[in-house]
């Protein structure tokens, strides 16, 4: 006896198997505005990471700066893509001496995004 299955048939007897999803795939998710996170840990020593958000590609400045305004440390000055990025400040100046103890501002621009906070490095 020979049985034959329709392809109709064969679908409607496959098994649903459910897509495999591993703990290491991450969903990219698009911020939907322009943030500059305070920083952590605040107040710091020997480090602090700064966290921020942006909704377009374009060039992402991150600067540091002392409590005279003179531009301390730039941390980011790149093209970057829309996304929720990261970057750690060691308490070292653009010429690779360490700064004092004191209270520094941090302030981000990308595209007619500008936003400073306030952070403060104890020893």
């Amino acid at each position: 006896m020979v049985y034959t299955i329709s392809a109709q048939e064969e679908m409607v007897n496959l098994p649903t198997i459910p897509p495999l999803v591993s703990v290491d795939d991450q969903v990219a998710v698009i911020p939907a505005d322009f943030h500059l996170y305070q920083n952590f840990p605040n107040p710091f020593n020997p480090s602090t990471t700064i966290r921020y958000s942006i909704v377009e590609p374009g060039n992402v400045s991150i600067k540091i700066y002392d409590v005279l305004g003179r531009e301390v440390k730039t941390l980011v000055n790149e093209v970057k893509t829309a996304g929720t990025y990261s970057s750690t400040w060691n308490g070292y100046n653009n010429f690779g001496n360490k700064v004092s103890s004191g209270i520094y501002f941090y302030r981000m621009e990308s595209g007619s995004f500008i936003e400073a906070k306030k952070m403060i490095l104890l020893k």
